[in-house]
């Protein structure tokens, strides 16, 4: 199938010169596109066609053109390749992105600690404040990318300033397998769909259907450990009672503190996880801030600031100012860092006690789940005495006003979806406040419009390109300006409603000048149909009116000529002694005997 596609010019314009390869969900090519002198390269996608009946066809359709409006919002990222065009070709869909230069991950990591060399802590830091930053930015669209590994993350080489890979970012690529975050429960994923390099990086829940966001952040946390140790994910061992993931060893000095985050971004169970990429980020920029102006990320042993695990039977405990997800941490000072080590206790000891910023990042979580009065009672629970009792009872006020405006919002998009106003569907929509349980209720509306927008486009644009053909661009016009600004044919339409309006108005023009010709030889009763078709909103209507009530006056002057004409011609062939005569009364219009004896 490849070797046949390669040389074709696809849509007259993207020329497929080398196959990338094929996966799960289709073949990707790389082309050039010959609209432009330069030839410029892309990336085309041809998506995966496993039925040619009508209705999977026209299933798989509307599939693509939602998924197409995901890929455009993420491709404004400027580290997730530009969306430039999709369209589909003899029952073909394809999928045009701006093709980034670089070269792979995997070249950049070291193999079972004899090729290449491990990173240190803080490249590892480094690599992945990168990365969760474009992972915050993919959940925030409400989508997962679910196969994050080496092999999709570019090092671009446009951002090369000499040799420092630090200076060169990271660009995240082949967003073939996404999904929504709302994604739930869904089909399992069969071991023999997965492409081998993906083994390893793919978290359990992800086996079952039953993705999350912190899926992606699994995935991330097993390509820095492979940065670490040099061992791939299929090289480490698990616990076989817990599951979880035995990496860290005599042969890996890493500093505890970054060692327990990179634990917690890989847990067996989901829940457990960090649960956004977010959180991950606070903590990762954390260290950096914490640990300045000593740098201790560079490539020493060990960190001034040690971060150890706390000893759960410690009568004691104290708790860390970074976050609530480090249960049982403490700081513990470095003797060769006194200075800097009383600085960050001094932080510590005036921070809130962990069970009071545990509960309020339980309630936190209860109301992004929905169960509002649970969040308020756990924030109310927290002692007044407490640091974190001002922000608890802000937040219960922000609570219940966002709350009502969500539920509002909802309730509106839901009414307009039951009365298929589309857009009106989506404009509600993007009213909801920043609670995960309302829209992740909304977003399932959000994107049937989307489908039915298609739908209704599609049917619009049918009828506007008919009655184009007739040359009845007003019509056209008319369907044209139905279509919701909100369709992923937007350009497309912007495009025929200048074309359209354009043709129209020549077409009012040359009706114009066809009434000026058959005025000119009195011909008036043509001259004014032609004026009659010209529409009222075109630029010689106003001229057009004005030689309507002309031409119509000289058509009745015209009529009534004739008809006195007619008259006489009558009167003429009467005998002169004859008893009766024709008369014509002008203005009256109607002929009549008289007795002119």
């Amino acid at each position: 199938m490849t070797h046949h596609i390669i040389g074709k010019l696809l849509q007259g314009r993207y020329q497929i010169v080398q196959s990338l390869g094929a996966g799960v969900f289709g073949q990707t090519y790389i082309a050039v596109d010959v609209d432009y002198p330069e030839n410029p390269k892309c990336v085309v996608k041809q998506i995966k066609v496993s039925s040619c009946e009508s209705d999977y066809l026209d299933m798989l359709r509307l599939m693509f053109l939602t998924e197409t409006e995901t890929l455009k919002l993420l491709g404004s990222h400027q580290q997730i390749p530009e969306f430039i065009a999709c369209f589909e070709e003899n029952e073909r869909f394809y999928l045009v992105q701006e093709l980034i230069e670089g070269h792979p991950l995997t070249g950049e990591l070291p193999i079972d600690q004899h090729w290449g060399c491990l990173w240190s802590e803080r490249e590892v830091v480094e690599f992945l404040i990168d990365v969760l930053g474009i992972l915050e930015f993919v959940h925030s669209q409400g989508v997962i990318h679910c196969d994050i590994k080496p092999e999709n993350l570019i090092r671009r080489t446009s951002d090369t300033y000499g040799n420092d890979k630090a200076l060169r970012k990271l660009v995240l690529i082949d967003f073939g397998s996404i999904q929504s975050i709302d994604f739930g429960i869904g089909a399992e994923l069969p071991i023999y769909r997965i492409p081998v390099t993906s083994l390893g990086y793919i978290p359990p829940e992800q086996f079952i259907g039953q993705t999350q966001p912190n899926s992606d952040i699994y995935a991330l946390g097993m390509i820095a450990i492979q940065a670490l140790t040099g061992l791939e994910p299929l090289q480490l061992k698990a616990d076989p009672y817990t599951n979880e993931i035995f990496w860290r060893s005599q042969n890996t000095p890493v500093n505890d503190y970054l060692a327990a985050v990179l634990s917690q971004m890989i847990r067996y169970n989901y829940q457990d996880r960090f649960q956004s990429a977010g959180e991950v980020l606070r903590i990762l920029k954390q260290i950096i801030w914490e640990t300045e102006p000593s740098q201790i990320l560079e490539t020493d042993d060990k960190f001034p600031l040690e971060v150890a695990i706390e000893d759960n039977n410690s009568p004691n405990p104290v708790s860390g100012k970074s976050s609530p997800l480090f249960t049982g941490m403490k700081v513990g000072l470095a003797a060769n860092s006194l200075l800097m080590g009383f600085g960050v206790y001094s932080l510590v000891n005036t921070a809130p006690a962990y069970s009071e910023t545990d509960t309020l990042y339980q309630a936190k979580k209860e109301y992004q789940t929905g169960d509002l009065q649970e969040a308020i009672a756990l924030a109310k629970s927290i002692p007044s005495y407490s640091n974190v009792y001002p922000e608890a009872q802000a937040t219960i006020e922000e609570w219940q006003q966002q709350w009502q405006v969500a539920a509002q919002q909802h309730q509106i998009a839901q009414i307009a979806f039951h009365e298929s106003r589309w857009s009106d569907v989506l404009h509600a929509a993007a009213k909801v406040p920043d609670i995960l349980y309302w829209q992740s209720r909304t977003d399932k509306l959000v994107q049937k419009a989307y489908v039915n927008i298609e739908v209704q486009t599609q049917d619009l644009l049918a009828k506007a390109y008919e009655r184009a053909t007739e040359k009845d661009f007003s019509t056209a016009l008319q369907y044209l300006r139905q279509i919701p600004k909100e369709s992923s044919a937007g350009a497309l339409v912007q495009d025929k409603l200048a074309e359209y309006n354009r043709k129209r108005q020549i077409r009012a023009a040359y009706f114009l000048q066809k009434a000026y010709k058959k005025a000119s030889i009195g011909d008036f009763n043509r001259a004014v149909k032609f004026l009659r078709n010209i529409p009222q909103d075109t630029l010689v209507y106003a001229q057009a009116q004005i030689k309507l009530n002309e031409y119509t006056q000289k058509q009745r002057v015209l009529a009534d000529n004739q008809k006195v004409a007619s008259v006489k011609r009558i009167n003429s062939s009467i005998p002169k002694n004859s008893a009766t005569r024709i008369e014509y009364f002008q203005g009256v219009n109607y002929l009549q005997e008289v007795n002119i004896r």
